[in-house]
Parts: C-alpha cells; structure tokens; sequence
C-alpha cells in the first residue's frame, strides 16, 4: 500500500500537468475569451446535478439566463471544463453572433450525433442535416398549409367552448391546483384535431382501443428506446412491455396511413389536417427520389407523435434532445401548453395587464361574438403577450449547434465596440436563448412582465423563441394562433387570478412571483405548479 500512494499521487500530478498544458493551449487559442471554468463538462455529470461552483455547471445551467454574461462581461463567454475530455462550449447572448450561426448552416451544422437516437422509425427533419434536411423540409413544409391554420384557429375554439360548456358549466369560480391540467390536454386535443383528423372532446375515455398501441407505455418510457441499445430492451419486464408498445405502434402508424392513403374524395369530405398535407406532398409532383419512403414517413409521423407526450418520466431531465427547427412542428404541444401556462401565471401577477387584454377584447368583440381567424391579426396586445411570456420563458433556453471549421464571430463588447470572436474547429456552440432575451442592453427591466415593449419598435434580432432562419420552427404559425385564440376565449370570460393557499398567505409579490414561475428545464422548460383559480366576469 505505501508504494501504491506515491504511484498514484504521480499519475494525478501527471494529469493536472496535461490538463493545464491544455488549458494553456485553449487560452492562446480563443485569444483569452472570458471563461466558466468547471472540472466536469455540462453533457456528462455536469448536467445531472446541481451546480456547484468550479466542479459541475449543473442541469440548469442554460437555464442562469444573463448572470452568467454579466458575471464575465461579456455577451460571449466559453463554458469550458476538463472531464471527461478537455471540451469548449461557446455560450452567445449576442444578436450579431447569433444571427451569423443561425446564417451560416454549412459552418455552423447541427450536433446531428445528439439525434440519431430518433431514427428507430426512419430518416426524419429533425435528425437530419445539410442536403438530407431539405430535402425533408421540401417535403414537410408543405403540410402548415393556410386551410391548416384555419383549421387549428377553429379546432381551438371548439375545444376551449367544449370544456366551457360540458366540464366548467355554470360556475361562477373554478380553481385549478396546476393550470397545466387544463393546458396540455387543450393543446393535445387541438393538435389530434388539426394533425391527425381525430377529434377528442373532454368527456372522452382517452384510452387506446382493444389492439391499438399502449401510447401511455410509449409516451412514459420512450426515451429508454431512445437511449437503450436493443438488447436492453429485453431486461425487464417493463422494458419488453415497452418494446411491445413501440412494435404496436409503428403497426398502428402504418395502418393509419394505409387507412388515409385509401380514402377517396368521394368517402370523405377534404382534410386539412397536417398528416394529409404531409401525404399530399409526399404523394404529389416531386420525383421518385424526392419522394419519401414509407419508413422515412413513419420517422415524420413518430417525431411529430413524439411532440404530444406528456413529460415527467425523469430521464426526461437529463436527455440532450434540443430540436431548433420544425421537426413537423416537434414539441408543439408541450412548448405551446406550457408557455400558456406561463402566461397565465403572468396575467395574474400582473392584473393590470390582464384588464388591458379584457379592454382590447371588447373593443373587438363588443356583441361578444367567437372570434374568426380574419381576426387574428387585430388582437394586437394578445400577440404582444404571447411574445413577452415566450421572451420570458423561451420554451428552449439553449440551443444546439458547432463550429465546423475554424472562424470568427462578430460581437458588440461592454463599449459598444464591434470585435471579432475566434472560434477554433470542433467547438460546441449553445445559442443561449435564455441570456439573450434576458440581455438588459435589449430588453430593459428584463425581469418585469411588459407586454408593451411587442407594441412598437422592438430588437427582432434579439428574440428568438421559435429558432431562426432556415431552420426556424415549420409549426411557429400553429402555436401562435392557438395561442391567441386561448388568451381570447379565456379573457373574454374570465378573470384569472392566483389561488390563494393558506401556507402562503404572508409571502411577499416578489415570493409569490418566484414559486408561481418555478421552473423545470426538461425538453421544454416546464412549470412545477401554477395554482389558479377563474372568477366568471
């Protein structure tokens, strides 16, 4: 034993010594950028736990919005650590640097690796890049057609007016322990509606039929398929439960789509649901090459189907899977639920602004009529808070890419100076959505609800909760006006405050504001509970 300790105190000096050779090599190459230094990297341990200080970033580490930034003064900073491997990972909350990543997809390619998981089913817009992806998106795009978002504005309404009329009734107060028991199944019976044709009203047994696939196994243990080999699905009982339920699935999808192929025009009125623009544009004037296969459809139709399950398995705190473009409007039905979620949260901290909506309703709807889509764009103020809670709560905070070459990006420094970044080959790049729509040098008072900073001239750069160029979210327009339709109906109705709960009843605005907006970073930033209750008007 005692020869063993200098032996190992040997191999751990040796160690520190590469290390720091290493660090020395770093430094002289990002020309001494600011750095966050830890010991563990952010996609390994650094991720699973708290932060602590110099040893683990920690899982919410894209979730710091600016004080990170700040800390270092600077709008980009290196996140750099040394285990497992000596790794760089440029964190921006700069416009013009964002706005070159987002612009340049050859030098700045999507971590396509951290998506492969996803291709069970087949090659889909998400773990796709370069040529592939447009060819995908070719494809796609044309299913978030004009007659679909006519469809999602009217499908809304006809879900908020179902739990209106057969679940809140004739109340004159409705109080909700988590408003996210009214919003997800909102936004999952809109999107069943307007993807897949199948209406679902609130007084429905939402359970599979006897033969059809177990979706609740699937939607709990999907990301053990994703993040298992194939053998290990038959370890346990649950696990060969789970690759049952994913076998009746993909059954289940391929019937669904030899079903729809094998309606005519003479069996069914037109659809304008997204699976049968998606059929439509696979089955259309493209050649043969350009055409889907039938797996690379099932892929599609799996990443979209993906979007739709319910969160809360804990392996979804930990899985890497960040999707900045559309994926077939990927993460629709989570992102949207919860950013209303928020919103709403937001409309009863802030009363006043509620009341400015309710002003802006009336003055629109004075007889009290539903609205129509033609009306979308006069709700001005309901679109200015749809975008000041996705401001607040970007459903992404961080968002994936990395440097395929070695290059610069430009950045305006603390003196208002315009610099030039290096950025060696290889590197990690996050584009902090979180930092930079917390940045105060574009957002002032960033930490205060104002919906009317949307009203007039606003930095369009420095907002980006929908990705952005070529990339940006195929489905932006669908949960936009579900969105607006929600806040109108809601409003026009009813005045939404905060339960009130007697633990509670000494704590301060800004204490109540905290634990009101606690968050979860999982694949889309989720809320842990936000009480409400809806007083009728």
């Amino acid at each position: 034993m005692p020869t063993l300790l200098p032996l190992v105190a040997t191999l751990c000096c040796l160690f520190i010594l590469q290390r720091c050779f290493q660090i020395r090599k770093i430094l002289r190459t990002i020309h001494y950028q600011p750095c966050d230094w830890t010991f563990f990297s952010l996609s390994g341990l650094g991720g699973r736990f708290p932060r602590i200080p110099f040893i683990l970033p920690g899982r919410h580490y894209n979730w710091r919005k600016h004080q990170d930034f700040k800390a270092l003064g600077s709008d980009i900073f290196v996140a750099a650590a040394l285990a497992p491997t000596v790794s760089l990972n440029y964190q921006l909350a700069d416009p013009d640097a964002i706005k070159e990543v987002i612009g340049s997809r050859v030098r700045f390619p999507k971590p396509i690796e951290l998506y492969k998981p996803i291709l069970f089913f087949g090659d889909n817009v998400v773990a796709s890049e370069h040529d592939q992806w447009k060819r995908h998106r070719k494809i796609s795009a044309p299913a978030f057609t004009e007659p679909n978002n006519k469809l999602v504005w009217h499908e809304t309404i006809h879900v908020i007016n179902d739990l209106f009329d057969n679940v809140w009734g004739n109340r004159d107060e409705i109080a909700v322990d988590h408003i996210r028991e009214v919003f997800m199944p909102t936004t999952l019976f809109v999107i069943s509606a307007a993807a897949f044709g199948r209406r679902i009203t609130w007084n429905d047994e939402v359970l599979p039929p006897p033969g059809s696939p177990n979706d609740l196994q699937v939607s709990h243990d999907y990301l053990y398929k994703l993040i298992l080999p194939n053998w290990a699905m038959g370890l346990t009982q649950r696990l060969r439960q789970s690759n049952v339920a994913f076998d009746e699935l993909e059954r289940y999808m391929v019937e669904m789509i030899r079903d729809r192929k094998n309606q005519t025009s003479d069996d069914v009125e037109p659809k304008y649901d997204l699976l049968n623009g998606l059929l439509d544009a696979c089955e259309g004037d493209l050649s043969g090459d350009s055409k889907l296969t039938e797996r690379e459809l099932l892929g599609n139709i799996f990443v979209f189907l993906l979007a739709v399950q319910p969160e809360g398995n804990e392996v979804d705190k930990h899985y890497p899977l960040n999707c900045d473009d559309g994926s077939l409007g990927s993460q629709i039905p989570k992102s949207t639920g919860h950013t209303l979620c928020f919103a709403f949260a937001l409309l009863a901290l802030y009363p006043q602004e509620q009341e400015r909506l309710y002003e802006e309703i009336i003055t629109i709807f004075p007889d009290g009529r539903l609205p129509t889509y033609e009306d979308a764009n006069s709700l001005v103020f309901a679109n200015a808070i749809l975008n000041e809670t996705l401001r607040m709560f970007p459903p992404v905070p961080g968002i994936p890419k990395y440097s395929a070459e070695d290059t610069v990006l430009p950045m305006t420094n603390s003196f208002g100076e315009k610099v030039l970044v290096p950025v060696p080959k290889g590197s990690n790049i996050i584009l902090q959505t979180a930092g930079l729509h917390y940045n105060p040098k574009y957002w002032p008072d960033p930490h205060t609800f104002k919906p009317s900073r949307f009203l007039g001239n606003w930095p369009r750069d420095a907002f980006l909760p929908f990705s952005g160029g070529v990339r940006s979210c195929l489905g932006r327009r669908f949960a936009e006006l579900e969105s607006i339709v929600t806040l109108t109906m809601f409003i026009s109705k009813y005045r939404v405050g905060i339960k009130d709960e007697p633990q509670f009843a000494g704590e301060t605005f800004e204490q109540k504001k905290e634990r009101v907006l606690d968050t979860i970073p999982r694949l889309t930033l989720t809320p842990v509970r936000i009480p409400l209750v809806f007083k009728r008007r």
